[in-house]
């Protein structure tokens, strides 16, 4: 099933209205993202709300992989229609594979947490998956730093960051992951895989120093 671009349009209006109406995000080098064409955006994941703060305080609609255990009932009717894929993590996902390449194609924007699940929110456990989309499809990848989202618990919901308060989202300059020769070998992957560590390592320390966080 080909994921909807005017659903991911809608999601990010939904995705506005939310996160600016409940938190306050301040959004850092948004104009980084290219402004057409496909693009991959790599995100640190520590807490529920950081792919829908994504959502909305990206400058373009993001379709997510996300996991299948969210598509159930109504939320997984609703996230559907929003554009997002669903992804089974326990093995290779072929039509969640085929889903997130055609986006691509389309010159839409493919958002990932390359750490698979929530952890630590710092890029140390990354995937090989993402990798395999930005050498499979040449798409640039934008590092994106959420901040502030496991800082401190909510008072009226613990589960949530305090209503009102302060989530930084920054985003880092596009780096394309191949080595310029084009290989897609087990071994090119593997290569892409740790220069991209690298790099979104680098943008997660540096949008630490910026935010103060």
């Amino acid at each position: 099933m080909t994921a909807s671009a005017s659903g991911a349009a809608v999601g990010r209006r939904i995705g506005i209205g939310l996160m600016h109406g409940l938190w306050r995000p301040r959004v850092l080098g948004a104009w980084r993202v290219p402004a057409a064409g496909p693009a991959i955006l790599a995100v640190n994941h520590s807490h529920n709300i950081d792919g829908p703060m994504l959502m909305g305080t990206a400058p373009r609609p993001v379709h997510f992989l996300i996991k299948k255990e969210a598509f159930v009932g109504p939320l997984g009717a609703f996230l559907r229609g929003i554009g997002q894929l669903e992804v089974d993590r326990r093995g290779t996902d072929r039509a969640a594979v085929t889903g997130a390449l055609e986006v691509l194609e389309h010159g839409g924007v493919l958002g990932i947490f390359p750490e698979g699940t929530r952890g630590e929110g710092d890029f140390a456990a990354l995937r090989a998956g993402l990798a395999y989309f930005a050498l499979r499809s040449g798409a640039p990848v934008v590092p994106v730093a959420v901040l502030g989202s496991t800082e401190r618990k909510g008072r009226l919901v613990p589960a949530l960051p305090p209503l009102r308060g302060r989530v930084d989202v920054v985003f880092g300059d596009p780096f394309d992951a191949g080595d310029g020769s084009g290989r897609r070998t087990r071994a090119a992957l593997d290569e892409a895989t740790v220069r991209i560590r690298r790099r979104l390592g680098a943008h997660l320390a540096e949008a630490k120093r910026l935010t103060g966080r």
